[in-house]
């Protein structure tokens, strides 16, 4: 007796070859990995990553699957467009700057560019690099930023250098940190020194200045000494009703703006200097770093969607013990991380800014915390990776210990992490 499916054989193979190509356009997507990693701190530039299956343990002998020497010496986190990973170096005395690019799969370096030759660097602190701001890359073009040495836009595909801009100055006193912003046609970038403190937004096209804005000389011409009106912030974006607003965190003063016009929409004010960590948002709130010196940091809560001074108003609560200064927290649901450079990992109920947990980490950090995979990664300097759950109650996972130092914060491409050395260039993922 014969059968009938309703479906004939022509039909079915049809439907066969269907699966079989839409299977291999998955395979060949998960192999390019997630889309981008494109800012320092991810696609939504706050150290969060929806990927899952990321690896949770590995060693310099285990899920290993490259390994590239970066030459010479720079901090910046590798930030990543399809399978081109962008990261920036420079020469230990800051007379070239470079751009390199690596191929995410093989760990090729398929671009080497120097960028810029500045006649006559500035110094800057041992513990820093000429090459400390990350780049920030879209479809075909990658932004390096190397502070008052210079900003740059490549061509992705060539390494071609677009336009180029020395003339945004500034005295940094001990090296650039500061990374740029990619907001719609423009790219946003700080420059606030002992000398003069402003950011300025450039047309990402071009690189001509589309607006600039100068802190307010009254908050900070009396400063003395001079050093405690610098920042190192990288500005971020953030939706307040609606609308987005750009937050710029200086010495003394935060300050919100319009990012298409660089209107001041409201400020906070405190007695602090040389903020480093980016802030994040959520529940209606900006969390902030003050500034400060390593031991004396704080931080803010405040309330968005205030106008002028919000000092008065806003501000919900402060945390001024075991702050981070340099590693960016990370906000998961209503709980926030924070992490001092001497390992103070504290959990924070971020409506109320009550502690929930304490704990010490062994070592010192300065990488940004990340959470991917229900995990929060904890990079610290001596090569130690600590794996958390987060939640009310603190759960190691797992530590990883790889060779050398590691200042840069980590990246995440499809299933795989992204961990810089002071020398090298590694892809982590499970085999």
């Amino acid at each position: 007796m014969k059968i009938k499916t309703g479906v004939n054989t022509p039909t079915m193979l049809f439907l066969f070859l269907a699966v079989v190509l839409l299977l291999s356009a998955f395979t060949a997507q998960a192999e390019k990995g997630q889309a981008h990693w494109p800012d320092w701190r991810g696609p939504s530039a706050d150290g969060r990553s929806d990927a899952t299956g990321l690896p949770l343990k590995w060693s310099e002998e285990n899920n290993i699957v490259w390994k590239t020497p970066i030459h010479d010496l720079g901090y910046s986190t590798p930030v990543v467009w399809g399978d081109q990973v962008w990261l920036t170096t420079a020469t230990k005395d800051g007379q070239t700057l470079y751009a390199v690019c690596v191929d995410f799969k093989t760990g090729e370096v398929i671009h080497d560019v120097a960028v810029l030759q500045p006649e006559e660097p500035q110094r800057i602190n041992p513990n820093n690099s000429y090459a400390t701001p990350s780049a920030t890359v879209e479809e075909g073009r990658v932004y390096v930023h190397y502070g008052t040495h210079g900003t740059a836009c490549l061509d992705t595909e060539t390494g071609e250098v677009l336009w180029r801009r020395s003339d945004l100055n500034c005295n940094h006193l001990q090296g650039p940190v500061a990374s740029p912003l990619l907001y719609e046609d423009l790219l946003i970038v700080c420059l606030e020194g002992v000398d003069v403190q402003f950011f300025v937004a450039l047309d990402k096209k071009t690189g001509k200045t589309v607006w600039r804005v100068d802190r307010r000389k009254e908050l900070y011409d009396h400063l003395e000494p001079k050093w405690l009106r610098k920042s190192y912030h990288t500005p971020m974006i953030v939706e307040v009703d609606g609308e987005p607003q750009l937050i710029v965190i200086g010495a003394v003063s935060g300050t919100a703006h319009n990012p298409q016009t660089g209107e001041e929409l409201w400020r906070v004010l405190y007695p602090a200097d040389n903020p480093v960590a980016r802030s994040v948002s959520g529940h209606g709130m900006l969390f902030f770093n003050t500034g400060g010196s390593p031991d004396e940091c704080q931080m803010w809560a405040v309330r968005l969607g205030g106008r002028g001074d919000v000092t008065d108003t806003h501000v919900l609560w402060k945390i001024t013990e075991d702050m981070p200064l340099a590693s960016s927290p990370v906000l998961v649901a209503d709980l926030l991380y924070t992490l001092s450079r001497r390992g103070a990992l504290i959990c924070l109920e971020a409506k109320t800014g009550k502690q929930v947990w304490s704990e010490r980490l062994d070592g010192d950090y300065g990488a940004s915390l990340l959470y991917a995979d229900n995990r929060i990664y904890i990079v610290g300097k001596q090569g130690i990776t600590t794996i958390i759950e987060p939640g009310r109650t603190f759960k190691k996972l797992a530590a990883n210990q790889l060779a050398g130092f590691f200042g840069p914060s980590p990246a995440v491409v499809g299933q795989s992490l992204l961990l810089r050395s002071k020398t090298h260039l590694y892809r982590i993922e499970n085999k």
